[in-house]
């Protein structure tokens, strides 16, 4: 029994020595292509924003007959459910094979795909820890008003498999957080909004679903040590590259987009310049 725990921890060891060039970046590539060449069991968090696949067909107008910025980029559409599920299942079989036997995923959705996520998790031998409700202080309004407002996401956290054991959750900590009592699995916090939301060069959101740094701290906090690996296989600008490094941890990011690549790594400089210490003369 000694030896089949030498065994396992001199293995994971050697998957972290693996990806030790990899750390600390945000490397544009194809997720899955990248996670491919990733050793198996070599991360302890995963933290996924996958496209929505929102399926939106035409232009949203308002009743003022001004546009909405919605999702309508390229990397966001899929030709069918099908397809958007084959995807799914690739980025997901990918990521629980580089999850450690102790580590978790987090994934973040709306109506149109996260019950999709749901059962490939489980199809895929994930075992669903909670879902958690980000609820939206700030939600885009229905200028239509032919449906409830969507003022909420859904994240789903789950181990590597029902009788994986040793997970981290830094229960005290989010208690303390919490003013002293168990923390819930409904989350309130804004949308990103000014200083926090990254720009393009002509003034607009860069990002159409850029998440809440605040949210994605919470959770790198309460299910990870330092020192851990965290990996983000749609990183966008960065968010949990920049919530892992914050605290501590470990991280590799990854994102198709050259855009977004370029606005995350200067996220990234920006934090570390404020964290340089100043030198002693």
């Amino acid at each position: 029994m000694l030896l089949a725990k030498r065994k396992n921890s001199a293995s994971v060891a050697h998957a972290d020595k693996g990806i030790d060039g990899l750390l600390g970046k945000v490397h544009q590539a194809d997720c899955v292509e990248f996670l491919s060449k990733l050793p198996e069991a070599c991360v302890d968090l995963i933290f996924a924003d996958p496209p929505y696949n929102l399926q939106l067909r035409h232009e949203l107008i308002r009743p003022n007959l001004t546009k909405v910025d919605a999702v309508n980029d390229r990397w966001d559409q899929f030709d069918g459910f099908e397809a958007y599920d084959e995807f799914c299942r690739a980025w997901l079989s990918e990521c629980r094979r580089v999850l450690k036997p102790t580590g978790t995923i987090w994934v973040i959705g709306t109506y149109h795909n996260i019950y999709r996520l749901g059962r490939l998790l489980q199809d895929l031998g994930f075992w669903i820890l909670n879902d958690v409700v980000w609820i939206k202080t700030n939600p885009m309004p229905n200028f239509r008003g032919v449906r409830f407002t969507n003022a909420h996401e859904t994240l789903l956290w789950a181990k590597k498999s029902e009788k994986a054991k040793g997970y981290t959750f830094n229960y005290a900590e989010m208690k303390a957080e919490n003013g002293g009592k168990q923390m819930r699995s409904d989350w309130t916090f804004s949308l990103c909004t000014g200083g926090e939301r990254l720009k393009n060069g002509d003034g607009r959101k860069l990002h159409p679903t850029q998440k809440p740094l605040e949210m994605v701290e919470r959770i790198v906090r309460a299910c990870s040590k330092p020192g851990d690996i965290v990996l983000d296989p749609f990183a966008g600008t960065g968010t949990t590259a920049v919530a892992a490094e914050k605290h501590g941890r470990r991280w590799l990011a990854v994102e198709q987009q050259p855009d977004y690549v370029a606005a995350a790594n200067d996220r990234l400089r920006q934090l570390r310049r404020q964290t340089e210490r100043p030198t002693v003369q």
